[in-house]
């Protein structure tokens, strides 16, 4: 069974760095210029698979995904626990989980 800390940015099944929460918003803001706005999910800048796991895992944890709002639009999509999303927007208010 694969067990994974979403806040932390690891997984025990594969038991490898990935990146944290705080580096998604860091990213989500430098290529959003701010909250509240989609961004496409492709400017994280990690490879389809990663993308995908990453904001799955985030997506699964009720004290993050509530900030995060996915989007399907046109643009390269990734399958975020079995719906294709193509776009984020993030809360201001995440910033009190950070």
């Amino acid at each position: 069974m694969r067990q994974a800390c979403a806040r932390c940015g690891w997984s025990s099944a594969a038991r490898e760095q990935t990146m944290t929460l705080r580096e998604i918003v860091e990213k989500y803001l430098a290529a959003g210029g701010g909250y509240g706005r989609p961004v496409a999910l492709a400017s994280f800048g990690l490879p389809p698979g990663e993308t995908s796991r990453v904001f799955s895992q985030f997506d699964e944890d009720y004290h993050i995904s509530r900030f995060f709002h996915f989007r399907n639009e046109s643009g390269a999509g990734y399958d975020i626990n079995g719906f294709p999303q193509t776009h984020v927007s993030i809360d201001a208010d995440i910033e009190t989980i950070l």
